[in-house]
């Protein structure tokens, strides 16, 4: 049977893909310590631990009547952001995927009550919640399967949770040993072009708002507990402060390991940092996970 090893919310912003010393002229000379902690958890986690394929939440694709999964052989091409063109400009990206697995997750769809595509078409774009995540914990390990899920633009809160326990179900079947970045941010709010490059360095100060970090602040606290349920259970407070994608890589990421069930305590790789007014962080989930909730039809 196959299982998750391994599971985290991963920050994916532009910043880290910049020459270092870009980075340190944005941050009055210091490196973020995002890019020191994905080099950590590379070290500690992605060359290390025993698994197959990772599956990657994407916050960045936003799908409309369905959720998509990747389903191609293999990925690689020159990829330039639509977004910020000028700083991730024709960056390599090659991997593996795995179809067997994107067609088991899809066929779970029915017995969750939920839509789900998988999707082998080369010409699929991608995007840099992918990419440039797997540029540091990916990249130099060709054996390692690579996937997406996008989040679904109009999904509420119990739509991605039914992604999830899809996802777990689906790794449950394959035989896979799995790692899980919900890639995305927590707040997340700019600040408006005339101002915001007066908010480009990574201190809590440059964060849309004091309450927007309390929030972020407080649901660390949870993960650092394992409490997921206390999380769950306030997403409706949480959504206030209008976390990236509404929160959906990290519900589908939980749907997959539980839900209030779970009570994995999070492991943080580097500090909690401001990017142009949103919440960004690492933090990190070991296995084992309790099996996925069935879905009341």
């Amino acid at each position: 049977m196959g299982e998750i090893v391994g599971a985290g919310l991963i920050a994916h912003v532009p910043t880290i893909v910049l020459p270092e010393e870009t980075r340190r002229e944005l941050n009055n000379g210091r490196e973020s310590t995002l890019v020191t902690g994905l080099q950590q958890l590379r070290r500690e986690v992605f060359d290390v631990v025993d698994y197959d394929t990772v599956v990657v939440l994407d916050s960045h694709w936003a799908t409309t009547v369905e959720f998509v999964v990747t389903a191609q052989e293999r990925r690689h091409g020159l990829f330039t952001s639509e977004e910020l063109p000028r700083g991730m400009a024709q960056r390599p990206y090659d991997f593996r995927g795995d179809p067997a697995l994107a067609h088991l997750i899809a066929g779970q769809a029915d017995a969750h009550g939920t839509w789900i595509t998988a999707i082998d078409d080369d010409h699929l774009p991608i995007f840099y919640a992918t990419t440039n995540v797997w540029e540091y914990l990916g990249q130099g390990l060709p054996d390692k399967r690579w996937i997406s899920i996008g989040v679904c633009q109009t999904a509420e809160t119990e739509d991605n949770l039914r992604l999830g326990r899809a996802l777990g179900d689906a790794i449950r079947e394959s035989g896979r040993k799995v790692l899980l970045i919900a890639s995305g941010a927590m707040s997340h709010t700019f600040w408006p072009l005339r101002q915001l490059r007066d908010h480009e360095t990574a201190g809590v100060e440059h964060i849309f708002t004091p309450e927007a970090y309390a929030a972020d602040m407080e649901r660390l606290d949870w993960f650092a507990a394992g409490d997921h349920r206390r999380v769950l259970d306030t997403m409706p407070e949480y959504y206030r402060f209008k976390p990236e994608a509404r929160f959906g890589h990290y519900l589908m990421m939980l749907g997959a390991l539980g839900e209030g069930d779970c009570t994995a305590r999070g492991r943080q790789y580097g500090e909690y940092e401001n990017s142009v007014g949103t919440g960004q962080v690492h933090v990190w989930f070991d296995g084992p996970f309790p099996a996925p909730q069935r879905t009341s039809l």
